[in-house]
């Protein structure tokens, strides 16, 4: 049998053995091929032998299985196979990762040793308060430093992750209304360049959206905003209130947002801010002086805890004075001995009470607290300061080579497109995927939907002035061959990834979702 070839092309060193047999698609040098443990099945090998017990009786009223249906592997094969795919993973300690409006900043390892001190990592939920003051008391802290740096007084830790935020913030202001007897207002107001949760979440709270189009200038104008605002009452009271992320997913900052705020409070509506984006703002602006009542917090994306591919996350939400009766419980809360508490269930009547079980990600508490206290008020402006100039830098130096939907600086990331490139048949989908054959991962693409082949990219403020630099003479030398003609290499890239580029229309359609032996 013919083995696997190694191919070497320039920098690119890549396996071409994806139709030999299993038994020569071996390890080279560093590549490490891993199939699917069933392929590694060998009759004679498992992990664990069971002992058969004496008199067993099934009492599930099911008919006995003979096997459990696991791969039969041995435990170092176990081991191996899942160290081998950790190693394609990617993430922001292998390099690059710019996808725009995730915020892909680097974790200090200074939040992860504090995070693993024993009386942090060691207590549990469902210890009493007085054995875990030093807990409560960091939470507090970090309800106060959230309240100072969004100019939003009364702070809940509970919510899970962003999107859990978003339904508290919402469910916030449902509860005002209901509370307040003001049960007409049914119309949440969002721009059709939101985050599609921001909709979703106004739906799940039991009202409709109302869509404002934003997509001439990549901001709310405010003559559709009035539009929007009275389409059905002259004096918008059937407004409950606005989801807007502010800078939004444009990249851009909303200039009109005071005047959107009163009209809007005019009317009897909250505003919403979805915190997203929060990192452009931090230490520079309170979101509480632009006019907003509620605002979810990503710490992942501002303070630097993990992404955690659906947890640990973690959205705290912060409101203003109007709503703070209402928020979530428990809130901590700092006696007059200077000890702490939670807050016991049905304290507030007027809240709308718990949105899940204890009291949120304690860990990423731990983590956020340790990344404000470090940078302090100086550090976490420059953080914002460099987050900005970064995005602007990238700006600057490829809009001669792309299309650059809107114009002006940009916040935290720019936004551009492949209406150039287009033209002589590359698309968003060919420079996401060059952009994995050079080792890096791609920026968010199709994002914000208002602009056709978006490319929307955020560098952070943690990378070197070398990595983005390197990231844009990738960018370039893909508009440069697409100029030239030289364009059929970009559809088969990446090929020299452990997996190479599939058709993802046909991956959609027919999803091969269960693994079966071939002879």
């Amino acid at each position: 049998m013919a083995d696997a070839v190694l191919k070497n092309d320039g920098d690119n060193i890549s396996m071409s053995n994806e139709n030999q047999p299993i038994a020569v698609r071996e390890t080279r040098a560093l590549y490490q091929y891993e199939p699917l443990l069933w392929e590694k099945e060998q009759s004679d090998h498992s992990g664990t032998d069971w002992t058969a017990p004496d008199n067993f009786k099934n009492r599930t009223g099911q008919k006995q299985r003979e096997t459990i249906g696991l791969p039969q592997v041995s435990e170092p094969e176990v081991m191996r196979h899942f160290v081998r795919l950790s190693s394609w993973n990617y993430s922001i300690d292998n390099g690059f990762f710019p996808l725009g409006s995730c915020t892909m900043k680097h974790n200090p390892r200074l939040n992860e040793k504090l995070a693993r001190l024993p009386g942090f990592a060691n207590i549990h939920p469902l210890q009493r308060a007085e054995d875990v003051q030093g807990a409560l008391g960091l939470m507090y802290e970090l309800q106060n430093w959230i309240a100072e740096l969004t100019g939003l007084p009364s702070v809940c830790l509970t919510p899970a992750a962003g999107a859990h935020g978003e339904l508290a913030g919402m469910m916030t202001i449902k509860r005002a209304h209901d509370l307040n007897n003001d049960t007409a207002r049914k119309y949440v107001l969002v721009p059709d360049s939101a985050h599609g949760t921001n909709p979703a979440t106004a739906v799940m709270c039991g009202y409709e959206t109302r869509t404002i189009v934003t997509k001439e200038t990549g901001r709310i104008p405010v003559e559709a905003f009035k539009e929007a605002l009275y389409k059905t009452d002259p004096k918008g009271a059937d407004i409950a209130g606005m989801m807007v992320t502010n800078p939004n997913t444009c990249g851009l900052f909303e200039n009109d947002i005071c005047e959107l705020a009163d009209l809007l409070h005019e009317a009897g509506g909250y505003f919403y801010c979805d915190g997203a984006n929060f990192n452009a703002l931090v230490g520079k602006i309170r979101p509480g002086d632009f006019g907003v009542d509620v605002m979810h917090l990503n710490l992942h994306k501002t303070f630097s805890t993990p992404h955690g591919g659906g947890g640990p996350g973690s959205g705290p939400i912060c409101v203003a004075d109007s709503l703070a009766p209402y928020v979530p419980s428990p809130l901590i809360v700092k006696e007059s001995d200077d000890s702490y508490r939670l807050e016991e269930n049905g304290e507030r009547e007027t809240s709308l009470g718990r949105l899940k079980g204890y009291q949120g990600q304690f860990g990423m508490h731990v983590r956020a607290l340790s990344y404000m206290m470090s940078h302090g008020s100086d550090g976490l402006k420059r953080v914002s300061e460099d987050a900005v100039l970064h995005a602007n830098y990238v700006l600057a130096c490829l809009q001669d080579d792309y299309h650059v939907p809107y114009a002006g600086p940009c916040m935290h990331e720019c936004l551009l497109s492949d209406k150039t490139q287009k033209e002589t048949g590359v698309t968003t989908m060919d420079i996401a995927k060059t952009l994995v054959e050079h080792g890096m991962h791609p920026m968010t693409v199709y994002f914000p939907l208002v602009v056709n082949g978006a490319m929307l990219i955020e560098p952070t403020e943690t990378e070197s002035k070398e990595n983005i630099d390197r990231f844009i003479t990738v960018m370039k030398s893909i508009a440069t061959d697409a100029r030239a003609g030289d364009t059929a290499k970009f559809h088969d890239y990446p090929i020299s990834a452990p997996r190479k580029r599939l058709d993802e229309v046909k991956a959609a359609r027919e999803p091969k979702l269960r693994w079966k032996e071939t002879a």
